[in-house]
């Protein structure tokens, strides 16, 4: 699950931080910003930039690959990625004015153009699928799914490859960068979209770009490399005392050892505490009632029906055993809440669209009266720099026809026809998202995604269906969840001034950054740890879930194992009653209503992660009671520099497994005699 899944939970309740920075924003004056001069879209993109983007973008890849990897949730990262774009490139310009070297102005633009390109690098990471779609290919996945179970046939896996995998990248991953650019303008100035997470980041950007934010950037610093600094030297120790199974820090059995062996404890993961402080409470204590609901009750229940239920002999991993229980109940949480997220946001983009046709003109000429300076300057900024359509339109037929014709030969169970189908879909999907989106923050490209899953599996049939619905999920998904990005990012540039043609080389180019360092990232997990093993540290969740999700498409209802249906028809109604009551009971009760969303990872994964990210949020909520506003300017660098610190540690932990050289010591709890 990443930021857009959880998303769809919920936008509102995911990131604070954008939106606590709001105020450095309206400290600029309007007149200000009309004189600043807007430097042509060129100097926008700067080697500096690109270079600093790149360093960023690897660090941040390597950190949502490890969520990925683990627990599956990747929190939103836009703000740390702004916030450390404006320090390296702040930073790199006070040392050479120090040095005496003169050196071109850093402005907002720039940072803007450098904190897309991060976003589209490190989006690659999680959005790739190589913790879900393209990890649920593998044997292994193949295996624990149940190699005797009806729909999971023989031969229907693959293996991960640096070449296919990149080929693959490379081939889909642009198209949805052109689905949506002719209507750019309509959604962002015509429309008026508010795309908050792209009005956020803007708002954070022009803060930097101020005196205030100039002295606000230097405590920052000082918290980003203080906490990155601890994080990394604690990961440092904590691989001492690693030297075997159940080992460590991690395995600490904080509640006692009754409670850890239900996954109750406290594994002082730091990257999980400075994710906890980047979610907000509502979200880590769904986490947690899921983990107390799943782990605490009803996985010892279940386990009693050992042998009534489920054969005695099924190990804890298997889809004939309890493992099946624990994700098919997970799934159709997930499939309840993105099913009323997704009927609720194509019901409001379409009551929106029939207000604004009624509207019409009559609205558009007053607007026109009413424009202020600053948004006359905006819209200006935003249509002088216009990108041709017939650019748009060839190009789109170009990369269609690549992903056509490379598709169908990497995998040979993915007709032509069905890769037609989805780019031919691509654009109305894809409006009909990013109008949601711009609307609500909920970007539904996962929804999309689950639903190609289950059409295209069913679709192609027992012996293709698995590895069909899986490569057609991650196509359809990367194409209408990357045009609602790019429109985020098109709004993020409206309100900082940047030119629309450096956002898109900027989100290419952070693409292409994306598509070659991520699955050479993701090679390093992959031969320096267990991936994909249930009972280790690297469960990587979401590749068991997708591949079942598939299997269930192939076979239907009879893929479940005994009871579970009833189970699962509960638990979906659990998901869309709970949203019933978050949208219509007031807001003073519905707030306190949990997000099935990320309720739902804890029933597969366990509940150790959910009590780190609880850790984050009470550490957020005790600073803010201490000192309020000190706690809404470090929280997202303390937090970045905690995520940041734990991820760089991944660097030389994989270079010393893939040596074979080992911790020294094994701290392991055992019950006293």
């Amino acid at each position: 699950m990443d930021r857009h899944e959880l998303g769809s939970a919920g936008a509102a309740e995911i990131e604070k931080s954008p939106r606590e920075a709001g105020p450095d924003m309206e400290s600029e004056p309007a007149a200000a910003r009309v004189a600043e001069r807007v430097p042509p879209w060129r100097e926008q993109l700067t080697v500096r930039g690109l270079v600093a983007a790149l360093l960023i973008g690897v660090v941040y890849t390597v950190i949502v690959m490890k969520l990925s990897l683990t627990t599956g949730i990747v929190p939103t990262l836009n703000v740390s990625a702004a916030l450390l774009a404006f320090l390296a490139l702040r930073g790199w310009t006070h040392a050479l004015d120090r040095l005496g070297i003169a050196s071109r102005l850093f402005t907002r633009q720039e940072n803007t153009v450098v904190q897309t390109c991060i976003v589209a690098c490190y989006t690659i990471g999680f959005g790739g699928g190589f913790g879900s779609f393209l990890l649920g290919l593998d044997k292994k996945t193949y295996e624990l799914s149940g190699a005797s179970t009806p729909g999971n046939v023989p031969g229907s896996y693959k293996d991960p490859a640096i070449g296919w995998m990149m080929g693959f990248l490379l081939a889909v991953s642009f198209v949805g960068l052109l689905t949506l650019l002719p209507l750019r303008k309509v959604l962002v100035i015509d429309y008026k979209l508010t795309y908050p997470s792209g009005t956020a980041t803007a708002v954070l950007i022009n803060g930097f770009h101020t005196p205030q934010g100039d002295k606000n950037a230097k405590k920052q610093v000082l918290g980003f490399l203080k906490y990155f600094g601890i994080s990394f030297f604690w990961s440092f120790f904590q691989w001492f005392y690693t030297g075997g199974d159940f080992c460590g820090f991690m395995q600490f059995p904080t509640f006692g050892l009754k409670a850890w062996k239900q996954s109750f404890f406290f594994d002082f993961s730091l990257t999980y505490v400075g994710a906890g402080m980047i979610c907000s409470h509502l979200v880590n204590l769904s986490l947690l009632f899921g983990a107390v609901l799943s782990c605490g009750v009803m996985w010892p229940l279940m386990k009693k029906q050992e042998g009534n239920w489920y054969s005695a002999k099924a190990s804890a991993s298997s889809m004939t055993g309890l493992g099946g229980y624990k994700a098919f109940l997970c799934i159709a949480l997930l499939i309840g809440d993105g099913s009323y997220n997704f009927f609720k946001v194509i019901i409001v983009t379409l009551n929106s669209i029939r207000e604004k046709s009624k509207r019409g003109r009559l609205n558009r000429v007053a607007d026109a009266d009413s424009v202020a300076i600053d948004d006359m300057q905006r819209n200006e900024v935003f249509n002088r720099d216009n990108i041709p359509s017939w650019v748009t339109y060839v190009g789109y037929v170009l990369l269609s026809a690549i992903a056509v014709v490379a598709i169908p030969l990497i995998f040979r169970q993915v007709k032509w026809y069905y890769v037609v189908i989805a780019y031919l879909l691509a654009p109305a999907l894809g409006f009909c998202n990013a109008y949601g989106t711009g609307l609500t923050d909920m970007n539904m490209g996962y929804n999309y995604g689950k639903v190609a899953l289950f059409v295209f599996a069913a679709w192609a049939g027992k012996d293709n269906g698995v590895v069909a619905g899986l490569v057609t999920c991650r196509l359809v998904k990367q194409l209408v969840l990357v045009s609602a990005d790019l429109m985020h990012d098109f709004k993020t540039a409206h309100l900082t001034l940047t030119s629309p043609r450096s956002m898109l080389v900027g989100q290419a180019v952070g693409t292409l950054m994306g598509c070659i360092v991520a699955p050479l990232i993701f090679f390093l997990f992959y031969e320096a740890f267990d991936i994909g093993n249930p009972e280790g540290y690297w469960k990587a969740p979401y590749a068991v879930i997708y591949r079942n999700m598939a299997i269930l498409g192939v076979e239907g209802f009879d893929a479940l194992p005994k009871h579970c249906l009833q189970l699962c028809a509960a638990f979906f109604a659990f998901a869309v009653l709970a949203n019933v009551a978050r949208d219509f009971l007031p807001q003073r009760i519905g707030r306190f209503v949990p997000l099935p969303m990320a309720m739902a990872v804890p029933f597969l994964f366990g509940a150790n992660f959910a009590i780190d990210m609880c850790m984050g949020s009470l550490v957020v909520f005790l600073w803010h009671k201490l000192n309020g506003k000190k706690a809404a300017l470090l929280i997202p660098a303390v937090a970045s520099g905690l995520i940041c610190g734990d991820g760089i540690w991944i660097f030389p932990s994989s270079l010393l497994a893939l040596a074979k050289i080992k911790p020294p010591i094994c701290m392991k709890f055992t019950p006293g005699s």
